[in-house]
């Protein structure tokens, strides 16, 4: 029996996929967004408490977290009870910080990266832990689900973007006391991008501001007041028929960049300067200090 662990929404999208397209039979302890993922993709599971579903469960099979313990407290109680642990990475950047809290290492038996550029950053950052590439089941839903997604654009019309923001500033605070940790906010960055946005071209017809799952729905609504410009923030559609229906999609280094890549879509980074949070390390993602500067992305 497998046992599957999961919190934030970036492991529980990739996870839910696996088990959906594997036709998996297993137990659950689902906290956080990861709720809303699985039923979503599998309906109404029931999610037992952590103790409950690891002595229970042959294998444990968790996402990774940014905030919460609960995947890292997975690790240690299967550690403990003798049970195999693997652990998937949703993401590119911070690896080796997922398996720490408290003070505290917990590391699983496996890893599972979903791509070559996180096979080689897993191998890089958590030696001495087998990693193994499985390509991202997640990935190919995303596919599936943007070839059934109809676009209508008219000719003529300016670029629509897409603004997709993660939260800087409290996870910053959260994880090392400092919202300005990175040498910029989220605030900050959207702020850098507004400014600066008539260097993708002379005509916009609309940038739609989507907030990250863990933010407020109007976090962002003060942008329609402080800048003239065609803003949209926090419509009601999933991620994905935003994506289908922009031009751009542009963000600092959250996941809905790597999707829009997968849409065939322009993605930009707008990191501000100074900024010392990683950029995704995807060659095809453009940078907008490059493009303000005048260099080329090709």
């Amino acid at each position: 029996m497998i046992g599957v662990v999961a919190h934030d929404a970036g492991g529980a999208e990739i996870l839910s996929s696996y088990i959906r397209q594997q036709g998996l039979d297993c137990n659950y302890c689902l906290e956080g967004a990861a709720r809303g993922v699985f039923s979503r993709k599998l309906g109404l599971v029931e999610s037992l408490s952590l103790d409950d579903l690891v002595a229970g469960s042959d294998t444990v099979l968790c996402g990774t977290s940014f905030l919460s313990d609960l995947e890292w407290r997975a690790l240690g109680l299967a550690r403990a009870a003798g049970k195999r642990s693997v652990s998937v990475l949703d993401h590119w950047v911070n690896y080796r910080q997922r398996f720490l809290r408290h003070g505290d290492w917990h590391y699983p038996d496996e890893i599972w990266v979903g791509d070559e550029i996180g096979e080689r950053l897993a191998l890089k950052e958590c030696p001495g832990i087998k990693v193994t590439l499985v390509p991202n089941p997640y990935f190919l839903d995303i596919k599936l689900e943007l070839s059934a997604i109809p676009t209508f654009k008219e000719t003529g019309k300016g670029l629509r973007i897409l603004y997709v923001s993660e939260p800087l500033r409290e996870d910053g605070l959260a994880l090392y006391g400092d919202e300005r940790y990175w040498g910029y906010t989220e605030e900050d960055a959207l702020r850098y991008f507004l400014s600066t946005v008539h260097v993708l071209g002379p005509q916009i017809e609309q940038i739609v501001i989507r907030p990250h799952p863990q933010e407020e729905r109007d976090k962002y609504r003060w942008a329609v007041s402080e800048f003239d410009l065609p803003i949209v923030s926090g419509l009601n559609k999933t991620l994905l028929e935003q994506i289908a229906a922009c031009d751009v999609v542009v963000g600092c280094a959250t996941m809905a960049m790597v999707v829009g890549l997968l849409a065939g879509k322009r993605v930009i980074s707008c990191i501000p300067p100074g900024g010392k949070a990683d950029p995704l390390p995807h060659a095809e993602i453009e940078n907008l200090q490059d493009l303000l500067a005048g260099v080329k992305p090709w």
